[in-house]
């Protein structure tokens, strides 16, 4: 049954999956593939015939005591189903957002997530292992796979194993008989046949046996670590672990401390002053302030964590004293920096004002805001000097932001950023908003004629018609909106922002 459902999802997603652009058939890969790993997971959670022996792992090492809570819930917990969901919902952004770049990033950390629903992992060292361990799994699961189809069989199923590939033989010979017959007595069902059929061309083909060895692979390592999950209690901290005294450590945080006591005390009014701070000070501009600081002040977020995070890790606590200082001094240094983490989004949300927002621009916005996130559950950790929980957490807060992200539809907020400023300024870069993805399409009706073709022209001529697999809300969306300003033969709204010529000082850049 495990190899059966393996192989049926490993061809699902050989058949769905779009390799070019978001679309439907990847939720549909990913809901095969969840199949298949449930499947396996009921299955090595069966207790065994002999209850008084000790488990076996799959290659043949002595595994878990008998008697242990063998129930997938007992086995997996319930973070792991977790993440199993963050998967799905992750693969579910490429069917109501065209934005590819964003899809991208929803790919790379499914990879992880996926990766954490089979193996699992609590601390950092084992959540960076889990990440390496289906990879390998995949690996040792071919020489177990073959030892389990050459098991012998038990009685009564001899040849099952022929017989299940007759069974699928004789299906596809029936359906290929059968379809071939209806296509040919009625030019309705031939065409519903030859839109749900793709082009059977030598590509592919390739394609198809590419994606299934890839997926099939993943899958059966995936299966491998399911039938006897990793024990990984052995890279969580270490208790015997040597601290440092309290001077090592308490000097330099202490001296941090003040270095962003000062930091904030004096540049308050540089930090917070705004447009009239830059108007104020002789020959900066708004690149300057916002841009020049932005980066810096990211940088000083991310080294804040990894002081608190050495500082945690080797500082001593046995005694009240040492906690107190561990409070005091880290909980200084977490609070200090979220005023660093509220004064770096202020310097780029003046910047997207004054020069408009992009996709860099917003993203790095997107992962201030997470590292804000992560500093308020260092704080929540610090009060009680506990953090078992604190890495699974902080990577499934970066998992909700990036699917907040998706529901904001960036490519459509950087667009209303840009006609925001053009309806103050009557300055834009309509090049870049062309582009943009499809996602951004319903914006445009907010622009002039000219410049709504200019940005209009470029992403028409991207949205070729898509096939099942490839259905994508935001692409449906903008193929109906400019449908209709063809039909029109003009613009369907006109726009309340100043005209493109005639008005002093007006500009813009693109078409």
């Amino acid at each position: 049954p495990v190899l059966g459902a393996v192989a049926a999802a490993a061809a699902v997603s050989a058949v769905s999956l779009p390799l070019t652009r978001p679309g439907l058939g990847w939720l549909v890969g990913g809901v095969a593939g969840a199949a298949a790993l449930v499947t396996a997971a009921r299955i090595a959670a069966r207790p065994t015939d002999d209850t008084s022996s000790v488990q076996r792992s799959p290659d043949g090492s002595p595994g878990r005591a008998a008697g242990r809570d063998n129930s997938i819930r007992g086995r997996f917990g319930w973070s792991r189903p977790l993440w199993g969901l963050a998967t799905l919902a992750l693969l579910g952004v490429g069917t109501i957002r065209a934005a590819g770049w964003l899809f991208v990033l929803c790919l790379l950390t499914a990879a992880m997530t996926a990766a954490l629903t089979v193996a699992g992992g609590r601390s950092v060292r084992a959540i960076l292992f889990s990440g390496l361990i289906p990879s390998m799994a995949v690996f040792r699961s071919m020489p177990w796979v073959a030892r389990g189809l050459a098991r012998p069989a038990r009685p009564g199923q001899e040849h099952g194993a022929g017989r299940a590939l007759a069974t699928v033989a004789v299906s596809l010979v029936l359906l290929t008989v059968f379809g071939l017959l209806f296509s040919s007595a009625d030019a309705a069902f031939a065409g519903l046949v030859d839109r749900g059929l793709p082009d059977l061309s030598p590509s592919t083909v390739v394609r198809w046996v590419f994606v299934f060895g890839l997926v099939g692979a993943a899958l059966l390592g995936a299966v491998y670590v399911l039938a006897a999950p990793p024990d990984l209690t052995g890279l969580t901290a270490d208790p015997g672990r040597k601290r440092l005294r309290r001077a090592e450590w308490v000097l330099p945080v202490a001296l941090l401390d003040t270095l962003f006591v000062l930091f904030v005390a004096v540049q308050v009014t540089s930090l917070f002053g705004g447009s009239d701070h830059v108007l104020r000070t002789a020959g900066l501009t708004y690149a300057e302030y916002a841009r020049s600081g932005f980066w810096q002040l990211l940088a000083v977020s991310v080294l804040t964590l990894l002081v608190i995070g050495a500082a945690a890790w080797w500082a001593p606590r046995e005694t009240r004293t040492d906690r107190a200082l561990i409070r005091i001094l880290l909980g200084g240094l977490t609070l200090l920096s979220l005023v660093v983490v509220a004064s770096a989004l202020y310097r780029m949300d003046v910047y997207a004002d004054a020069y408009g927002a992009t996709r860099l621009r917003l993203l790095v916005a997107t992962c201030e805001l997470w590292l804000g996130l992560i500093f308020v559950l260092i704080a929540a950790a610090g009060i009680r000097l506990s953090a078992g929980w604190l890495p699974q957490l902080a990577l499934g807060t970066a998992v909700l932001a990036l699917l907040a992200l998706a529901a904001v539809n960036p490519d459509r907020l950087i667009a209303e950023r840009n006609v925001d400023m053009y309806a103050r300024t009557g300055r834009i870069d309509v090049g870049y908003l062309s582009r943009l993805s499809a996602d951004a399409v319903p914006v445009f009706d907010r622009l002039p004629a000219e410049l709504r073709r200019c940005a209009s022209t470029t992403i028409a001529t991207e949205l070729p018609r898509d096939d099942w697999r490839e259905t994508n809300l935001g692409r449906i969306r903008a193929r109906q909106i400019l449908a209709r300003q063809i039909l029109a033969g003009q613009p369907t709204a006109e726009s309340p922002v100043p005209p493109v010529r005639g008005t002093p000082g007006s500009s813009y850049t693109g078409c």
